[in-house]
């Protein structure tokens, strides 16, 4: 089923229609909510939590436009709001280790593969972890759910500035935090 055929079940009444788009989308939005609040029970939560709401305010949605960009801003708002009520923060030596705070990682065809993905992986997540929570948040939306800085402009309900800040001390705190061998080129924070 098509994502327009699912969103117009959705609009008829038929949560039938929230099956296709929990298909495509559940993966990407716990990965997301995880890189925010770093929690994956917590992340899983918000995401089912963000499905409900979805089939509660379709109506609200804009058809000719596509689902994806407007479920993962939800999401990450939620995971916003989450890390900021639980007070989350990662601990500074994170590193990815626990498997209970991995996100779905796709395996690479060979072992050697697998091995440099995940030390990436961790390397990405440990600085990803030491940022705050609207740093990560604008990653997220940039990187990982690929809206432009004006997008991300209307999704945060937040400046333009105040966006290209983020944005931009995130690039900048990130790259100091990530191992040499990731960015040798990098002055390095202890």
């Amino acid at each position: 089923m098509e994502e327009s055929e699912a969103i117009a079940r959705l609009k008829a009444g038929d949560i039938g229609g929230l099956e296709p788009l929990v298909r495509t989308y559940q993966v990407r939005a716990i990965r997301a909510a995880f890189l925010i609040c770093h929690d994956r029970a917590l992340a899983e939560d918000i995401v089912q939590s963000a499905f409900v709401r979805a089939y509660e305010r379709i109506a609200q949605f804009d058809a000719t436009r596509s689902f994806g960009p407007w479920f993962l801003q939800s999401v990450v708002h939620d995971a916003l709001k989450a890390a900021a009520r639980q007070g989350r923060t990662s601990p500074l030596d994170w590193d990815g280790a626990d498997d209970e705070r991995l996100p779905l990682i796709d395996p690479g065809p060979t072992p050697e593969e697998q091995l440099e993905a995940a030390e990436t992986h961790a390397a990405i997540g440990a600085a990803l972890a030491r940022l705050s929570p609207e740093q990560r948040a604008a990653i997220v939306l940039r990187y990982y759910a690929g809206l432009s800085e004006s997008e991300m402009t209307a999704r945060l309900r937040a400046p333009p500035g105040t966006v290209k800040w983020r944005l931009h001390a995130a690039r900048q705190r990130v790259r100091t935090l990530l191992p040499g061998w990731l960015s040798p080129s990098v002055h390095r924070e202890p």
